[in-house]
């Protein structure tokens, strides 16, 4: 089963769930009810179509707190991810980076990110191969043919890329961010030109994030329906070919959108922090579901969505942290354990 039209529905998980040790499943439970948006429905609670016809064409959004919250779907506690058969996974995450920060905003204001907030985001890119939340990934697998490939709790941080090139006319109108808005069309065109640029190559192995300044927003198109910070902190897609492109979207990580209130701050950087929890959705989401036809849930939600916002246990850093990943903490969100049918913060 493939949805087509199929947007990021956020579940909160609110209670815990009864059934202890679920094994890998292929078949939705008739149980529960599909969480899937109509595009109407969409565009009613503010998010946009995010999925333009074609299964590798599109992108799965991380819907804001605030956002999350108004949607209310919670129909799907307990529900599996569930693999659609001929869809391929990351069996290994080769990470890019491209901080894409011009001197100014198309307003003309001033915009830069932090020597802290770059610096954190590759130290966390450098530390996920390897440690718990990967480890979680390794469940879940690919069928082609004959031959199934699980997720390895292997990978490395490649390269990263300061690109000071000025952003394009605002072709949308994020009312979070008047006048400074750029499409996902002209974010691909960045991935593209920065790639050309570093001679970076494609492919299923590999994974570009572009984080953008201060002030910068983003929406899916021009119709200006779903936007960065009103509707999504991130999200992750795809751009289709005989070697696809991997790539998400980083606007600016404003705790005041993209984080939890009350949540620590574990680096003592409240925007890096938020940042980083928001890069380990989107990486391990597009590790089990990098061409949005792999694992997910019967209601579209993939391995991210059915624990967003959840942090679980809080066990390091003086309780600040949740993860310490080579001697460093962080305090990012817990990731979907089908073996357990529960959010954990530590694969088996």
């Amino acid at each position: 089963m493939i949805f087509t039209r199929r947007l990021l529905d956020l579940i909160f998980l609110t209670a815990a769930v009864t059934v202890p040790n679920l094994a890998l499943s292929q078949t939705a439970p008739t149980a529960v009810p599909s969480q899937h948006l109509t595009e109407a429905a969409a565009a009613s609670n503010g998010l946009a179509e995010l999925t333009p016809g074609s299964k590798t064409n599109g992108v799965h959004i991380f819907p804001t707190p605030d956002r999350a919250n108004a949607l209310k779907l919670s129909g799907a506690l307990g529900t599996p991810l569930l693999y659609h058969a001929g869809g391929r996974i990351m069996p290994s995450a080769n990470i890019y980076v491209i901080f894409w920060v011009p001197s100014k905003l198309q307003s003309g204001t001033p915009t830069a990110l932090t020597q802290n907030y770059r610096d954190l985001q590759i130290r966390f890119m450098q530390d996920y191969p390897g440690h718990g939340i990967d480890n979680n990934n390794t469940q879940y697998s690919e069928t082609i043919g004959s031959t199934t490939t699980y997720i390895s709790n292997t990978g490395r941080f490649v390269d990263s890329y300061i690109d000071p090139a000025p952003y394009p006319a605002s072709a949308c109108k994020d009312t979070a961010t008047p006048g400074n808005c750029i499409t996902d069309a002209q974010l691909r065109t960045e991935v593209q030109r920065v790639m050309k640029l570093k001679k970076w190559t494609g492919g299923l192995s590999n994974i570009f994030f572009v984080y953008t300044g201060p002030g910068e927003g983003s929406c899916f198109d021009a119709t200006s329906t779903s936007c960065a910070y009103l509707a999504y902190c991130a999200y992750h897609g795809a751009i289709p070919g005989p070697t696809p492109i991997l790539y998400a979207n980083m606007p600016y990580a404003d705790p005041k959108f993209c984080m939890v209130a009350g949540t620590p701050s574990p680096n003592n950087d409240a925007a890096a922090d938020a940042a980083i929890s928001v890069a380990s959705h989107e990486l391990t989401e597009a590790i089990t579901d990098p061409q949005l036809n792999a694992w997910y849930a019967a209601n579209g939600s993939e391995i991210g969505d059915l624990c967003a916002w959840q942090f679980g246990t809080n066990t390091w850093d003086g309780g600040k942290a949740n993860q310490s990943w080579n001697g460093n903490f962080y305090e990012l969100q817990q990731e979907y354990d089908n073996h357990v049918n529960n959010c954990v913060q530590v694969g088996p």
